[in-house]
């Protein structure tokens, strides 16, 4: 009986073990989210890839129109066709094409003979410079706007909040930048007008020149984060677990973190992962106005120019990041809101 009574109780071994089953259950769902991602990342790559080469096919562009100038023999453009590997069939160059990619090779260009990679490297870390710290700034004040707005919803500081959402939204960014030009760099002098410092420069410099084209891209951001937040707010306080809280009698600030915004934060954050590929890569005309040799000016300035591997290139990377930055997005989704956890 005294041996009996001495036996440790079964209860403290399955909360030993609950730990490495959630470690478990954690891991499975990252590895579910990355396979989701893989099976929507290789189709779309192959289609995307694929279709570009076919319409350079049917544009009749080539690198000896370019070099040569319309007036070429037909003769010249064999020869340097034939140097570039377009006489060999189509499908061969897409293959070989697509195991130089594989193994981080994008390329040359047509009008310059550079690499591709590196020359997408320098316009890339400029966007990625501007984009990450729009998303920063779009982020932390479309959240602020959005949960204002929810916690005084139906007073006129909803109203104000919903109103100025409703304005900037409609904004273009190249107005924006327009006007932060003239007002912060031209007009009062507190930052510069044009032009990009690397970080290892100065960190100082280098936020100086990001800021006001980072503050343009960012109204859109602001302005879909605040819209979506405060909805699905909303929407969570109206629901039965937050009656039930405060049946129980927890705090509001208890009540609004623990249940209200874990539970409202998914489309919020679902929809960054839209917004940040798109602010890496249509912000050309913004990169005009403040001076920048980014991605998106890159994309542009091939395009017309018909140098048709470095948009191939620009295409490549845009698929990258619109499939890395959704895995980030869902993966925070899984670990934050209580519902996508039940849902993997």
């Amino acid at each position: 009986m005294t041996a009996q009574a001495q036996e440790p109780p079964a209860a403290p071994v399955g909360r030993r073990r609950a730990p490495a089953t959630r470690a478990r259950h954690t891991l499975g769902r990252i590895l579910a989210a990355v396979a989701r991602s893989a099976a929507i990342f290789v189709p779309v790559f192959l289609v995307a890839t694929f279709v570009t080469f076919a319409l350079r096919s049917l544009s009749g562009l080539s690198p000896a129109r370019i070099q040569l100038g319309e007036e070429a023999t037909p003769e010249a453009v064999a020869r340097v066709e034939a140097q570039w590997g377009l006489d060999r069939p189509f499908l061969v160059q897409y293959g070989d094409w697509i195991n130089g990619v594989l193994h981080g090779q994008l390329g040359t260009s047509w009008t310059n003979g550079a690499d591709i990679s590196t020359l997408i490297g320098l316009g890339l870390g400029v966007s990625l410079s501007v984009a990450t710290f729009a998303l920063l700034i779009g982020v932390v004040v479309g959240f602020g706007l959005g949960t204002l707005a929810a916690l005084r919803r139906t007073t006129w500081i909803d109203r104000a909040v919903t109103g100025f959402v409703t304005v900037i939204s409609v904004m273009p960014a190249f107005v924006v930048g327009i006007i932060l030009v003239a007002v912060f760099a031209v007009g009062l002098g507190l930052f510069p007008s044009a032009g990009y410092v690397k970080p290892d420069q100065g960190v100082g410099p280098w936020l100086a020149h990001i800021t006001l084209p980072a503050v343009a891209l960012s109204f859109d951001v602001i302005a879909d984060v605040a819209r979506q937040l405060r909805t699905s707010l909303i929407a969570a306080y109206r629901e039965n677990y937050v009656v039930g809280a405060l049946v129980r009698g927890l705090s509001p600030r208890r009540i609004f973190f623990t249940h209200v915004l874990r539970n409202g934060l998914g489309p919020a954050l679902a929809t960054l992962g839209l917004k940040f590929p798109a602010l890496v890569g249509a912000s050309v005309v913004t990169e005009w106005i403040f001076g920048l040799q980014g991605f998106g000016r890159f994309a542009n300035d091939s395009a017309q120019a018909g140098d048709v591997p470095a948009v191939q290139g620009v295409l490549v990377v845009s698929i990258v990041l619109v499939v890395l930055f959704n895995l980030v997005v869902n993966l925070v989704l899984a670990r934050v809101t209580p519902a996508s956890q039940r849902g993997v």
